[in-house]
């Protein structure tokens, strides 16, 4: 078995299972403010469960040859002999490869003095190639628990909010992935925001959060969202399609009044469930730190940015794939559009728990 965590709890009346724990961190470097937050919030984490933190950075030596020779053709003509040509890509190639190599061991000089301002282990990732690739390649190596990093680098620019090579890491991650969104402030400051749908991937991040919670003496908020209204659209814009003959066979009626007075508050009910199921969870756990619930209509990425600006958390927990995720999916619209829209702190779960039966069908 690997390091990443295995939170799969099985259905069972035994006893409960310990909360999450993180115990091998690793943190993407790159001195921008995000890092460096970054790097302030996994120093938290790892005091909790002296966690080891591992600081990786990466840099394209290559990258930089690539472009050199590509510009060769607009030196002046006394650099453009071959042998002076060899001669200035060999310089090139040395001040590039160990420029670029003293800047990353600064990186990481400073990630491990402040590791060790707080007795934690530090070890150094030095990596060199495209950088989302060789990041999800160290992510996923079986060697941590937990990615930390931070949505925008040193590349950001005013308004983004997410910068591309967070995007392609966060889609690429098989573990749990904190992503810093906020350098003026602590995700440890609270309150914690839990989504849920029902799957199982959101039952892991609620008990990640309420490990956080826990330890960090901030409430823990659960929602759940849906959306009572696309029906509505949808039949709306039928009624403007469907000849005579076709809304008889549709009964397109019967359809509308089923979905006005069954579906729509049959919705309502299990997205009901799932709090309820969160609450039973929570109080399994002894969690008695301000924990609430509320349940949300409407656009479920919508709904739930309108309530974040409302508590302003300063961390929202969600499962990177919903309840309605097949094998190809590699993150849930839900939570993807959060990544780009919200401004806290995501905590995006892989982790995995399937309540008790008996909490389910208490619940539906």
């Amino acid at each position: 078995m690997n390091a990443q965590l295995q939170a799969s709890f099985k259905s069972s009346s035994e006893e409960q299972e310990p909360l999450p724990e993180y115990h091998h961190i690793l943190l993407a470097v790159d001195s921008s403010d995000h890092s460096n937050r970054s790097l302030q919030d996994a120093v938290q984490l790892a005091g909790l469960w002296n966690a080891d933190i591992t600081g990786a950075h990466v840099y394209a030596a290559k990258l930089h040859d690539v472009r050199f020779r590509q510009m060769e053709g607009g030196l002046p003509e006394q650099f453009r002999e071959e042998d002076e040509l060899e001669r200035q890509r060999d310089v090139h190639d040395d001040l590039i490869t160990r420029g670029l190599s003293i800047i990353t061991d600064s990186y990481l000089d400073h990630s491990e003095r402040q590791c060790q301002t707080a007795n934690l282990t530090f070890k150094r990732c030095s990596l060199e190639g495209k950088n989302y690739r060789e990041l999800a390649a160290e992510t996923n190596n079986g060697q941590y628990d937990l990615l930390v990093l931070g949505a925008l680098g040193l590349g950001a620019v005013q308004g983004s909010r997410v910068g591309t090579v967070c995007q392609r890491v966060v889609r690429r991650s098989n573990i749990d992935t904190l992503v810093i969104k906020e350098p003026g402030r602590s995700i440890t400051d609270g309150p914690i925001v839990v989504a849920v749908d029902g799957s199982t991937r959101a039952y892991g991040g609620l008990l990640t959060a309420l490990a956080l919670g826990e330890q960090w003496q901030v409430p823990v908020k659960v929602i759940a969202a849906f959306d009572p209204y696309y029906h509505y659209v949808a039949f709306n814009r039928i009624a403007d399609v469907l000849s005579e003959e076709a809304g008889k066979v549709f009964r397109f009626q019967e359809q509308e009044k089923l979905h006005e007075e069954i579906i729509d508050s049959g919705l309502a009910k299990i997205y009901q469930g799932h709090l309820e199921i969160a609450e039973s969870i929570a109080r399994d756990h002894g969690f008695e730190h301000g924990f609430e619930t509320k349940l949300l209509d409407g656009k479920p990425h919508d709904a739930i940015e309108k309530y974040l600006k409302e508590v302003q958390p300063s961390l929202l927990v969600i499962g990177k794939l919903g309840i309605h995720a097949d094998a190809d999916l590699d993150i849930g619209g839900t939570t993807e559009n959060l990544l780009h829209n919200t401004t806290c702190a995501l905590l995006i779960s892989q982790q995995e728990f399937q309540p008790r039966v008996e909490v389910i069908a208490e619940s539906t």
